[in-house]
């Protein structure tokens, strides 16, 4: 496969600036495959997995929102929470997974309530799930 260069940055910094074979990201619309020669484009991310091929080797990561572009050959990923598998804490995601399903039984949660603890279970979901493919 020929490389394409890739920098992934978040909030908090940069997670990753180098050459990939493959990114695979989860779009508000679907999941987005990227190899070298992409045509340009934007696109919002969603919430899941990301694949990146590096030197061959598969790397798995949580990825929620954000955006991605690829300009000329060039791919930046620039995600709101950007987790590679090997570095989730996965008994904090189950925790928080824990937490989220207890507000939701609870009769007495509010609306927004609801709206948090559901946006916190997805999070959580996608972080146990990819921490599991360590």
């Amino acid at each position: 496969m020929t490389d394409f260069s890739l920098r992934i940055v978040t909030p908090d910094g940069v997670c990753y600036d180098g050459m990939a074979q493959q990114l695979t990201v989860r779009s508000t619309t679907g999941d987005i495959g990227i190899l070298a020669g992409h045509i340009n484009c934007v696109a919002p991310l969603g919430m899941g997995r990301a694949t990146v091929v590096i030197d061959g080797q598969k790397r798995y990561a949580a990825c929620i929102g954000g955006m991605l572009s690829v300009v000329d050959g060039k791919v930046t990923l620039v995600p709101t929470t950007f987790e590679w598998a090997d570095q989730i804490d996965a008994q904090r995601a189950e925790r928080s997974y824990q937490k989220a399903r207890d507000i939701l039984s609870r009769k007495d949660a509010t609306n927004t309530d609801i709206k948090l603890a559901e946006a916190r279970l997805r999070r959580a979901l996608v972080r146990k799930s990819v921490a599991a493919s360590k």
